[in-house]
This record gives C-alpha cells, sequence and structure tokens, in this order.
C-alpha cells in the first residue's frame, strides 16, 4: 500500500516538473516598459535628425539677408549738351557729354558739373573755378548758388559766354522755365561786373 502511494506522488512529481520545464518564460512588465521607452526614444532622434538636415538647394536665411542687403543701382545715364568756348573766347562750341543721376537735383548738379570740364585742351570751361554750392527746382524755377572765387572771374566777353553756357546747358531740360543765379546766397546785379544779370533768367 505504501509502495503504491510512493509510486504515485513521484509520477506526480514527476508531471509537476515537466509542465513547469514546458513553460516559456515571461518578461516582466519592467523590462517590456523600459524597451518600449528606448524604442520611442530612438524614434524621437531619428525623426529629429531626419527633420534637421537641411536641403542643400534651400538658400540659407543668410544668403536670402545678403540678397536683401545688396544695394540696387537706380541711375540714370543721359547725354547732354554742354557749352564751352575756343581759347580766344570768340563762340560757343556745343559738345556732348554723358551725365549719371538717380534724381532731378543729382541731374542738374551733373550738368553744371560738365560745365566745369570741357576735357579737351582746345576748349575752355567757362565755370572751372566756380563753386556750386546748391541747386533747387521749385515750380519750374531752377535756383543755383553759387561762390565766385576772384580767380573765377572772367572780362566782358567771358562773362557773357559764361552766362549763355550755363543758360543753353540748364534750358536743355524743358521742365526748366527760369533760372536764379545767386551768389553766396544772394542776389547780384552783376556776375562778374560787366553785365547786368537778371533775376530770374528766362528762356528767350
Amino acid at each position: 500500500m505504501s509502495k503504491k502511494y510512493l509510486v504515485s506522488g513521484m509520477l506526480i512529481l514527476l508531471l509537476v516538473l515537466s509542465a513547469g520545464c514546458g513553460q516559456k518564460p515571461q518578461a516582466s512588465p519592467g523590462n517590456s516598459q523600459n524597451n518600449a521607452t528606448d524604442n520611442a526614444t530612438e524614434n524621437a532622434t531619428n525623426s529629429t535628425t531626419n527633420n534637421g538636415v537641411s536641403d542643400p538647394t534651400t538658400a540659407s536665411p543668410g544668403n536670402s539677408q545678403e540678397n536683401q542687403d545688396k544695394p540696387v543701382d537706380n541711375s540714370t545715364t543721359k547725354t547732354i549738351d554742354s557749352y564751352y568756348t575756343d581759347d580766344q573766347m570768340l563762340e560757343l562750341k556745343k559738345v556732348s557729354k554723358d551725365i549719371s543721376y538717380s534724381s532731378d537735383t543729382e541731374k542738374y548738379e551733373a550738368a553744371l558739373k560738365t560745365l566745369q570740364n570741357s576735357s579737351s585742351t582746345e576748349l575752355f570751361a567757362l565755370w572751372e573755378k566756380v563753386v556750386f554750392k546748391s541747386v533747387k527746382f521749385e515750380n519750374g524755377e531752377l535756383t543755383v548758388d553759387i561762390t565766385l572765387p576772384d580767380e573765377a572771374r572772367l572780362g566782358a566777353g567771358g562773362e557773357s559766354l559764361a552766362l549763355d553756357s550755363l543758360k543753353q546747358t540748364l534750358f536743355q531740360f524743358s521742365e526748366v522755365k527760369s533760372i536764379e543765379l545767386l551768389v553766396d546766397g544772394t542776389q547780384v546785379e552783376s556776375l562778374m561786373g560787366h553785365e547786368e544779370l537778371e533775376h530770374p533768367m528766362t528762356r528767350n
């Protein structure tokens, strides 16, 4: 009887052991949670890395700013007629000159500047030593303020030619209807003491 119980007990023990060995080990909840967290972190890192890669064909903000800061040349180039005299101061000679400007004021300043340099040894610039201080255009009248050094003064013939060269150069601009010529901001009776100076000078 006891032998029978002993055999039955051993069989039951073997069955229990066999059942235990046949079960697969289960992953602990802690390990599963850690693995899920690691996977999520890795995916987020990969996503950030991919999104952070710049497209080489896309302009960077620095290049865009550089293009915006690049100055734009809005100047206009125009060919005008300037007037000089021969070395004997007998008559005026017309010469074509190119000027560049970005505004009407700059246009008049550039035109006056051409009167100071003939670019030729055979022609004399009647306004070479005159200092053009300012120009102002308003309601068809161009006001020109100058300083007249002693070395810029000419004889009677030279003064007349100088005024004619100024008028012919500036009156080629159709919007200029009259010219007010001032010396150091003041109206004078005569520019160089020989010819009466009109205030303002008008088209003939």
